[in-house]
């Protein structure tokens, strides 16, 4: 694999770096990564991750460039290192509501560019990441999703999705966690110390996210194994439903949805 430069290496930037790492894709030595305030990074440079101040630099010693400030920056970044993009570059744009189009405004048709919508849980290799691009390279196609399948999975989208797929994929994350905190509040006023509770919960919602994803069912095929009549399961999800559970999510993704619109 050929280097990798990371423009923008915040808390994204950082868990894509670390996942790369984690599973071996690429040596650290592979990869450029770059920041204004370079000491925030400073400890991937123990990792032996070449660290700089200048995008430009980066970009001159690798192939695929991922864009990974925020949205209100890219145009910026894309005009500094504009002069060094050359028709073997891909760059892959992770920041959100950026169109490819946008993208191609500035740095024109030379390099390959793609969209990428990973999640912080590409830091330990269990992301989903969502990519789109105009580029009708297979192999560029291949490695691009390769990149991404080191740190989880990914699949290729329509442009005209990623805006949900941020939602869905990447807030969803916060979403699951809020999930997640409830349970175990819920798992301390009912007996449990917080580090019992912590995981319990954590267990249970890997386990019931590896039942879809081996069994291949809808959800409600594996609620139905556990709501037995008049039991205690059926009787805590009403519960939930009279007090709007599935309506405040499903309200909750929509905002987020319509926020990235405006």
């Amino acid at each position: 694999m050929e280097n990798i430069a990371i423009l923008g290496t915040g808390n994204m930037g950082i868990a894509l770096i670390d996942g790369m790492l984690s599973s071996q894709f690429i040596s650290a030595e592979q990869i450029f990564a770059t920041r204004n305030r370079i000491e925030r990074i400073r400890h991937l440079e123990q990792k032996n991750v070449n660290i700089l101040k200048d995008n430009k630099t980066a970009v001159q010693n690798a192939k695929w460039i991922i864009v990974a400030v925020k949205p209100h920056i890219v145009q910026e970044v894309l005009d500094e290192i504009h002069p060094f993009i050359t028709s073997d570059h891909v760059v892959i744009s992770i920041a959100t509501g950026v169109s490819l189009k946008q993208m191609q405004d500035v740095v024109g048709i030379k390099p390959q560019l793609y969209r990428a919508m990973p999640n912080t849980a590409s830091s330990v290799s269990e992301g989903i990441t969502c990519i789109c691009t105009q580029d009708e390279n297979l192999e560029n196609k291949e490695k691009v999703q390769q990149i991404f399948n080191h740190l989880g999975e990914s699949i290729m989208i329509d442009e005209r999705l990623m805006d949900a797929a941020t939602v869905i994929g990447a807030c969803g994350v916060a979403y699951a966690l809020r999930f997640m905190r409830a349970m175990m509040q819920g798992a301390i006023e009912i007996g449990f110390d917080s580090k019992t509770a912590a995981t319990i919960v954590s267990q249970m919602v890997k386990g019931s996210a590896e039942l879809l994803i081996q069994n291949g069912n809808h959800p409600e095929q594996e609620i139905d194994k556990v709501t037995t009549p008049m039991g205690c399961t059926i009787t805590g999800l009403n519960e939930m439903e009279h007090q709007g559970f599935s309506s405040a999510l499903i309200r909750g993704i929509v905002s987020s949805y319509n926020k990235i619109e405006k």
